[in-house]
């Protein structure tokens, strides 16, 4: 991931067994130097595209298609807003499959819930939308027949429920690649450290030594 030659670097003193003096520092990427989109540019549509994640794609295959590099995909997480990849991305079909079968076992096919299927009148009017949880004794009137009853459900398995729940995952809003290098250099410009006690220069702070002796 080229993220990580983004991040500013940190000098940390160095607790290695073979270091010199209890001066010595080892510089370090500073992985708590995150940044992120405003929040309410996500309500700017037209510097975003949707897109729907395809079965078996990664992160940096994702980059490779609407970047031109393998090495931004942290640039798609970001864009995203996608922290823990293992949780935030869809599994594959094979991958979801094992996922639910080590899950669940036995209980794969098992009913997890109910839920309405659409009805509508002779007129074609909504009476009942799709996708309402109920319990499996729910019925409603027949519109077309008073005297009638409809049980317009259908039962949700613990394997469609998972297979749903992985889907949601797929659609993603990402930046569009005509903004892609303005984000790049608005970014880079929030990594430079601004002066402090800890301040080396731009792109190196260094942090206090609690043990600092003389070298032997």
């Amino acid at each position: 991931m080229g993220y990580f030659r983004e991040l500013p670097d940190l000098a940390y003193q160095s607790f290695l067994p073979h270091k010199n003096s209890s001066q010595d520092y080892v510089i370090t990427k500073n992985l708590f130097r995150r940044v992120k989109l405003r929040d309410d540019l996500y309500n700017v549509f037209t510097i975003f595209n949707k897109y729907q994640i395809k079965d078996g794609a990664r992160p940096d295959t994702v980059a490779d298609e609407i970047y031109g590099s393998p090495e931004l995909d942290w640039v798609v997480l970001t864009t995203a807003n996608i922290i823990n990849v293992r949780d935030q991305w869809p599994l594959s079909d094979y991958q979801l499959y094992n996922y639910a079968e080590n899950k669940y076992g036995n209980d794969l096919t098992k009913i997890r819930f109910y839920e309405t299927t659409e009805v509508k009148d002779s007129s074609n009017r909504l009476i009942l939308p799709a996708g309402k949880v109920v319990d499996k004794n729910f019925t409603i009137p027949d519109p077309n027949d008073g005297t009638k009853t409809l049980s317009p459900i259908t039962g949700i398995t613990n394997y469609e429920y998972e297979t749903r729940k992985n889907d949601e995952k797929r659609s993603i809003y990402l930046l569009k690649p005509a903004y892609l290098q303005q984000f790049l250099n608005d970014m880079r410009r929030e990594m430079l450290y601004s002066e402090s006690s800890e301040y080396v220069n731009d792109t190196l702070i260094q942090t206090q030594n609690t043990n600092i002796t003389l070298p032997q």
